[in-house]
């Protein structure tokens, strides 16, 4: 067969196919124009979930009459100065957008500039261009009706209305997000409207963030910003403890465009690796700001990719950013652990709504006298109580007196306990987790600050103390090590003790000794002196276990932290241990002191917290 030149219509579809792949596509490159041409409030209304109608509405700067005709013409751009490729500081640049929806659906544009007295309306006529006048305000209307009218075998590989109208508000959430100063709404007959209002001052963005990820975003996340470099990275990141079970709440941008990036995953992946269950994703929507030198977004007619000039570079500012905004978070834990907590504990039987607020506890519902009925149960309790609490003239019944109380003896320890209690008080004042009260199933601490309560779990709370001792005596050097006046000879199979001879020099950085000690056993001669007395032969098997699991003895040493975090584990105040006062007031206080210590180091919270506003409510006194 001889080469021939394809028709210029048949290359303007293979074009689209680029840059048009669903609706979605459309509203993101029309509403980057329009954000290119100054535009402050932005309409977009569908139908179909695109497919039958687009219609972008911009208060721009709008076009004359000649940069409307060639704005429809392939490669026809006015962003770019000079044609550099590498100073590009607008969002479209690539000049082919409006030509290529043009080739597989309806277009029609009306525009007027800001210092024409009429508008002007560009439509087709076939292959012809049609401009006529059009009374109309300052700025610009882009409708596209009939999606792949011209190319209908591609209709067959969009999806339903419904998600594709998904895809859209998608695309309209990032575009919001990087442009807080402007006004979005989102309507049409296949959605119910959306409505992202402009936001000024120093919290804009913080503001548009809470907009569009909900308030739950902004109560459990703290800002990020910090600076590596030509690179500046801003935004918010969620706690720990506030997870998703995937990666779609998680926004990037870059120079103000929104890009899906695997150096910027990477990033929140290694920043959070300390954190998370394995199947937990964090929360965040970060921005990246750069020289334009340094990035090339030409890479794909979407846009949505960007490479970096210095790869590692981005990747260190996102996670040194990220860890010093969680640094900076302390031992706080996201308010929604709380709240599950306080839904957990709300009255009410299964299938039964509670007794409302101000009901006498026992009425669950009125006799056919009028009179709230009661059941047994609740009868022999209020019985047995002498209806103590349940009337208010209710006398409470005197308390008997205890022999012996009136005693000078008596009275100098009520003043020492008096004195005690003194100073309890005050220490629930200057302390965010308050003084511990009691423990419970020897596991959880509650303790009492000045306006709430709060119970810990001792085992996830001292596991996350302890790896954060290893991780600051691993950056200092070997972590210390105590050394064992008889080796703990322990048997293996003879892969696991190959491994470990292997990894042994790198071990001992972080405080494990040992040797191989015949074909099927080691001998550990020292462990890590923050683990005391631990089981040696557990700890060493769990260690082997990792070993295995990676199957690469080469990045042991990469991997020290992960191996400490296995450790740590075994050095930790084990459930079912019973602690005295003083033990428990010192966890607590070393928990206030210790970053990350709102969670243990598989991601689960390590305390929460009730206000006393939440338990009055869990009462009906709110």
């Amino acid at each position: 067969m001889r080469i021939r030149q394809l028709p210029d219509d048949l290359v303007n579809k293979i074009a689209a196919g680029e840059v048009i792949e669903r609706p979605a596509s459309i509203v993101k490159e029309l509403v980057e124009n329009a954000l290119d041409a100054g535009a402050t409030r932005i309409v977009v209304t569908t139908s179909a979930g695109g497919k039958s109608l687009i219609r972008i509405e911009d208060n721009g700067h709008g076009m004359g009459e000649e940069d409307l005709r060639l704005s429809v013409s392939r490669h026809a751009t006015s962003k770019l100065k000079d044609d550099a490729l590498d100073d590009i500081q607008t969002l479209g640049f690539r000049g082919e957008a409006l030509a290529s929806i043009s080739a597989v659906a309806e277009l029609s544009i009306a525009t007027r500039a800001k210092d024409e007295e009429l508008g002007l309306k560009l439509g087709f006529d076939g292959p012809r261009i049609v401009i006529s006048p059009n009374p109309m305000p300052q700025g610009t209307v882009v409708e596209v009706k009939s999606l792949f009218k011209n190319v209908p075998a591609r209709l067959k590989f969009l999806k339903s209305d419904r998600a594709e109208a998904n895809a859209i508000t998608d695309i309209m959430r990032r575009l919001a997000m990087s442009e807080p100063h402007v006004q979005f709404i989102l309507q049409g007959s296949d959605r119910q409207t959306t409505n992202w209002p402009a936001q000024t001052g120093d919290s804009a963005a913080k503001n548009r963030l809470g907009q569009i990820m909900g308030n739950d975003f902004a109560t459990n996340a703290v800002p990020v910003d910090y600076q590596r470099g030509p690179v500046r990275v801003t935004g918010m990141a969620a706690l720990p403890t506030y997870t998703k079970a995937n990666s779609l709440s998680q926004f990037y941008f870059v120079n103000g465009r929104p890009v899906r990036d695997k150096v910027l995953l990477g990033g929140v992946r290694g920043a959070y690796s300390d954190f998370l269950q394995r199947d937990r994703f964090p929360v965040v929507a970060l921005f990246i700001d750069m020289p334009s030198a340094d990035l090339d977004v030409n890479v794909h007619p979407a846009k949505s990719e960007v490479r970096f000039r210095d790869q590692g570079l981005v990747r260190a500012a996102v996670i040194r950013g990220l860890m010093n905004a969680l640094d900076e978070a302390g031992f706080r834990a996201s308010k929604t652990v709380s709240d599950a907590t306080l839904a957990a504990f709300q009255p009410g039987v299964a299938g039964q709504a509670p007794p409302p607020p101000n009901a006498p506890p026992s009425s669950y519902g009125m006799s056919e006298t009028g009179q709230p009925s009661i059941d047994p149960q609740a009868e022999r309790t209020m019985q047995y109580q002498g209806d103590y609490g349940y009337r208010p003239s209710a006398i409470p019944p005197q308390m008997p007196r205890m022999d012996g109380l009136n005693t000078p003896s008596a009275r100098m320890e009520d003043l020492a306990s008096a004195d005690m209690a003194a100073a309890e008080d005050m220490a629930m004042g200057e302390h965010p987790l308050g003084v511990a009260r009691a423990q419970l199933f020897e596991n959880y601490i509650v303790a009492q600050s000045e306006d709430s309560l709060i119970v810990v779990d001792q085992h996830a709370a001292h596991e996350r103390l302890v790896y954060e001792r290893f991780k600051a005596e691993l950056n200092n050097g070997p972590v210390p090590a105590q050394k064992h006046l008889i080796p703990v000879v322990i048997d293996l199979p003879e892969e696991d003790c190959a491994r470990l001879e292997d990894a042994a020099e790198a071990l001992s950085n972080v405080g494990l000794g040992l040797e191989r000690f015949g074909p099927a056993a080691v001998a550990v001669y020292e462990t890590p002196a923050l683990l005391g007395s631990s089981d040696v032969h557990k700890l060493v098997n769990d260690v082997a276990d990792q070993l295995a699991e990676w199957d690469n003895i080469s990045i042991v040493m990469e991997r020290l932290e992960e191996i400490a975090a296995r450790m740590a584990c075994h050095g930790s105040v084990r459930s079912g241990r019973r602690l005295r006062a003083e033990e428990m007031n010192k966890l607590l206080r070393e928990m206030e002191a210790t970053p990350h210590s709102g969670q243990c180091i598989h991601g689960r919270p390590t305390y929460v917290q009730l206000s006393k506003v939440d338990i009055e409510k869990l009462f009906g006194r709110r």
